[in-house]
C-alpha cells in the first residue's frame, strides 16, 4: 500500500473510515502537533474520544509548545497538556515504552453516502490507548459545531495542507463529494 492509499477500518460502532499513518518518530510528531496548533488553533476542536466520552475543547489561543524528557507541553497559558512523543527516561523504560506516542493517523468518516464527513488525527500510546483526537475544520460545521446549510469546502485546508504536508497527498475530489453532515454514531 503507497502512502496515498488509505487502510479502509471499520469501526466499533460500524462506522466506515480511511486512515493515513504517519511517522511517530519525535520530529516528524512534534512538527505535526506544532503545525496543527500553531496554524490550525483557531478552527480545531480536540481531546480524548473514546466510547462514552468525548472532549471536544477548542483552543482560546495560539499556545506555547516545548519539550522535556520526551514530553510536548502545549501551553495555552491558564491550561496545558502533556503529550509523551519522544524518548521518556524519568519513569523507565517500560512506563516510557508504554506512554509514548506509537501510532499517528490522519483519518476520514464515511458517511452512508459515500462521502466523507468528519477529518481528523489521532495519536495512540503504547497500549494502543487514545492519547488525543483531533477533529479538523469540517466544511459542514461552523467552528462552534453547528451545522452548516451549505458546504464550507474551504475548512478543508487544513486537511489538504496536512496531507500534503506529512504525506506529499494533493487535495483529494472525494473529500468534496458530500452534501452535507451525517453522525456516524
Amino acid at each position: 500500500m503507497s502512502t496515498s492509499d488509505p487502510a479502509v477500518v471499520t469501526t466499533e460502532s460500524g462506522g466506515i473510515q480511511h486512515v493515513w499513518s504517519l511517522p511517530t518518530d519525535e520530529d516528524t510528531l512534534l512538527d505535526l502537533i506544532t503545525t496543527v496548533f500553531t496554524d490550525h488553533w483557531r478552527h480545531i476542536n480536540f481531546g480524548p474520544i473514546i466510547e462514552g466520552a468525548a472532549w471536544e475543547v477548542g483552543a482560546p489561543c495560539a499556545p506555547t509548545i516545548t519539550m522535556n524528557d520526551g514530553y510536548a507541553t502545549v501551553d495555552f497559558g491558564t491550561w496545558h497538556f502533556h503529550l509523551c512523543i519522544g524518548e521518556h527516561t524519568a519513569s523507565g523504560p517500560e512506563l516510557g515504552r508504554i506512554r509514548r506516542c506509537s501510532r499517528a493517523e490522519l483519518y476520514r468518516s464515511i458517511g452512508l453516502d459515500g462521502a466523507p464527513v468528519s477529518w481528523g488525527l489521532r495519536l495512540f500510546n503504547g497500549r494502543d490507548e487514545q492519547m488525543m483526537t483531533v477533529l479538523l475544520p469540517n466544511p459542514f460545521l461552523t467552528d462552534h459545531q453547528e451545522i452548516r446549510n451549505t458546504p464550507d469546502f474551504a475548512r478543508l485546508a487544513a486537511w489538504d495542507a496536512l496531507r500534503f504536508h506529512f504525506l506529499s497527498l494533493p487535495p483529494d475530489p472525494l473529500d468534496r463529494a458530500g452534501e452535507g453532515f451525517q453522525h456516524s454514531g
